[in-house]
């Protein structure tokens, strides 16, 4: 993988790390990822305005990602209900590249050689550490499941973005927007469920809350349009991977910012999780 790609997927790991802090950090997740997402789908609404049409071959792919993406935004609120984010996110990020990897192997033919190979035993090692190992705030069983349903859609939607992205005729910014409309989907969702007053209540009541939910949306659709530029060119395990590199950069917002203990042996899980995915990113 070309340095420039690296370090930009890289970029995207951070800026992943980032949000999903974000979302943690307010007490109302549901509502955060509701706000997260009525962002994500205003910019693309703009975004589709102004850029080709994808390919017709992508288009299947791109509606196969966005509801798989909306499946992925409810598994993720329902993981950090159940665990702090220095333990829900490596194990959703974690799992995913091992998933990928596989995928990638048996739709889009893409081999997996000895250092990969490594790279999927080291991230396999980390989670297991992680969900099950670990003392203290060990993770619960529940929840632990949670983030690996999480991990099973992260890895889903990316081989479908992978293999659809490269049919959409370079056009990766149109059919990320495209995709990203189904965000809409999230409101109604929201308002099916709870109702609209709960969601344009907190608009007047804690419009800080709503405030950085939305930036949240901003950053993720960034993060997220980057590792699908990468996609196209790049081997959808490697670029998975090295984004999951994003594990090291959540135990530290978690820490730093919303004051998360954390242990030596988490600190050395997320490390050999790291490890792992950049063997997988070589």
């Amino acid at each position: 993988m070309l340095s420039y790609t690296g370090g930009l997927v890289l970029l995207a790991a951070l800026l992943h790390a980032s949000w999903n802090a974000m979302l943690h950090g307010n007490d109302d997740r549901f509502l955060s990822m509701t706000w997260m997402s009525i962002a994500i789908a205003a910019v693309s609404t703009l975004v589709v305005l102004f850029t080709p049409l994808p390919a017709y071959a992508a288009w299947p792919y791109i509606v196969a990602s966005g509801l798989v993406h909306i499946v992925y935004n409810v598994s993720l609120v329902r993981a950090y209900r159940r665990s702090d984010l220095a333990q829900a996110y490596p194990i959703a990020r974690g799992s995913s590249p091992l998933l990928v990897t596989l995928g990638a192997a048996l739709f889009a033919h893409e081999s997996i050689g000895p250092l990969h190979a490594l790279g999927i035993a080291m991230i396999s090692g980390g989670i297991v550490a992680l969900a099950l190992v670990l003392q203290g705030h060990h993770v619960s069983r529940t929840g632990a499941l949670a983030a690996l349903a999480t991990g099973a859609t992260i890895a889903l939607y990316t081989v479908i973005d992978g293999i659809g992205v490269r049919l959409s005729g370079g056009e990766a910014l149109a059919y990320t927007a495209w995709m990203f409309l189904f965000y809409w989907l999230m409101p109604l969702l929201f308002v099916a469920m709870r109702g609209l007053a709960e969601l344009w209540t907190p608009v007047r009541a804690a419009p800080m809350a709503v405030g950085s939910s939305l930036v949240g949306g901003l950053v993720s659709i960034a993060a997220y349009g980057i590792v699908i530029w990468a996609l196209q060119s790049g081997a959808m395990g490697a670029v998975s991977a090295l984004r999951e590199t994003s594990v090291v950069f959540a135990v530290l917002i978690g820490r730093v910012f919303l004051r998360e203990a954390v242990s030596g042996k988490r600190w050395l899980a997320c490390m050999i999780v790291a490890a792992g995915a950049v063997c997988l990113g070589v």
